[in-house]
């Protein structure tokens, strides 16, 4: 009974830390600070990061940034953005710096990056493994054609699981939340 309740809560924080980063990665303007600060291997400050933000969002160097653009991504980022960044435990502001912490250093381990229009690689290689299961009960009843063995099914089956993996892996060298000139959501 003791082991059943020390489970749930073992499971309960988990989900809240979950969400918690969900929520502070909620919004672009967080996500790109959060890629500002990882770009760098030192300590930043507001100002440098709401630079590099307000360049991302609209479009152009940092040196044609206005003091308008500036201005309302640094009181956004101050205000809000940052301080749920530090609860989920994803940067720390000592100060007047920032600095990335491990946990967002290793943040692609906490969650999949999976962009709208993909299929989460979990659901695809479950929906592979169903229908793979299922044409080799067609098989096991005798349904399908003589001229098919199990082990051509097999060797199909095996085809499949191989090419997916070559692209899965392919897909995650690529989506990555390391080091580049411009964050996912704005790059090319």
């Amino acid at each position: 009974m003791i082991r059943a309740s020390h489970d749930e809560t073992v499971e309960t924080a988990g989900h809240e830390q979950q969400n918690e980063l969900f929520d502070a990665l909620g919004s672009h303007r967080s996500r790109y600070a959060l890629y500002a600060c990882l770009q760098t291997d030192g300590e930043l400050t507001l100002s440098v990061i709401a630079d590099q933000v307000a360049a991302w969002e609209y479009d152009k160097p940092i040196a044609e940034v206005t003091s308008t653009e500036h201005k309302r991504v640094y009181t956004s980022l101050q205000q809000h953005h940052l301080s749920k960044l530090e609860r989920s435990g994803l940067i720390t502001i000592d100060d007047k710096s920032i600095d990335c912490t491990e946990k967002a250093q290793q943040l692609d381990l906490y969650i999949e990056l999976v962009p709208e229009s993909d299929v989460p690689w979990s659901l695809y290689y479950l929906g592979l493994s169903t229908i793979g299961g299922f044409i080799f009960g067609l098989e096991a009843i005798g349904f399908l054609p003589d001229p098919i063995s199990p082990q051509v099914l097999t060797g199909i089956l095996l085809l499949a699981f191989f090419c997916s993996s070559l692209v899965h892996y392919r897909h995650s060298n690529r989506v990555t939340f390391g080091p580049s000139d411009r964050p996912l959501e704005i790059a090319d």
